[in-house]
């Protein structure tokens, strides 16, 4: 599918190591400092945070990439200044907010890159809410092993565990995220609010609360009157087939 560049018309405005574009209804974000094996530096996470808060209203799904050879190395080690501990907690909280934007923000990215954590080598603890996410993925015992070690997981070693979802060839990558976002995008708008919102939630809360909460989800989507008419369309073998790919 065609790209279209991003205009400060579209997407917000971003720094020089963000790039955005829109393919259809899904927007690529793409971290762009390929020098630096695209490193996070503020100015980067200042853009992310604001590019996902001021999303247009017609994008659906967006893709998170990186240019070159690598995703993300992660904290640019450079941004570590000096600071008191107000001045940290602050800068720990900026992360955390931005990262909290993709996490529960009005589109969420369809994949999850495999993180390096050599942070406890260098004297440092994981940011970024970093140690919130991590363990429920992989283990609690595996996140401190990697922290501890600085030790990095294969492709293969992380879909094995978890951590990500999907191998594909080397270069592969965005074309499979694209994939996926353009196949989310075809879901009703509730279904995605509810799997990307309400699920993460319920998973992490009380389960009384996630009964009802599970309940409430499941009449809104079921009362939808487009999720009526795909239902009558699959009962009466009208619908569209469905992909195992």
């Amino acid at each position: 599918m065609t790209s279209t560049p991003a205009t400060s018309a579209e997407f917000a405005d971003l720094p020089p190591t963000l790039r955005a574009e829109r393919h259809g209804d899904v927007a690529v974000l793409t971290l762009s400092r390929p020098e630096k094996r695209n490193a996070l530096d503020d100015p980067t996470v200042a853009g992310i945070e604001t590019f996902f808060s001021a999303l247009p209203q017609d994008i659906r799904a967006v893709v998170l990439a990186g240019a070159g050879g690598h995703f993300s190395a992660g904290l640019d080690l450079a941004e570590l200044t000096e600071r008191d501990v107000r001045e940290g907690v602050a800068h720990s909280r900026f992360w955390q907010r931005a990262f909290e934007h993709i996490e529960f923000g009005r589109r969420r990215p369809p994949r999850r890159p495999a993180p390096r954590r050599p942070e406890t080598s260098r004297g440092i603890f994981v940011g970024g809410g970093g140690s919130v996410r991590l363990p429920p993925l992989i283990g609690t015992a595996r996140m401190m092993d990697m922290m501890l070690t600085g030790r990095t997981l294969s492709a293969e070693e992380g879909q094995a565990i978890g951590l990500t979802h999907y191998l594909v060839d080397d270069g592969k990558g965005l074309d499979k995220g694209l994939a996926l976002a353009q196949r989310i995008a075809t879901n009703t708008p509730f279904t995605n609010f509810a799997v990307t919102q309400l699920l993460p939630r319920i998973a992490r809360g009380d389960p009384a609360a996630g009964f009802a909460t599970e309940a409430l989800a499941a009449a809104i989507a079921q009362s939808d009157e487009e999720a009526k008419a795909r239902l009558r369309a699959f009962l009466e073998k009208r619908g569209p087939k469905v992909s195992r790919s």
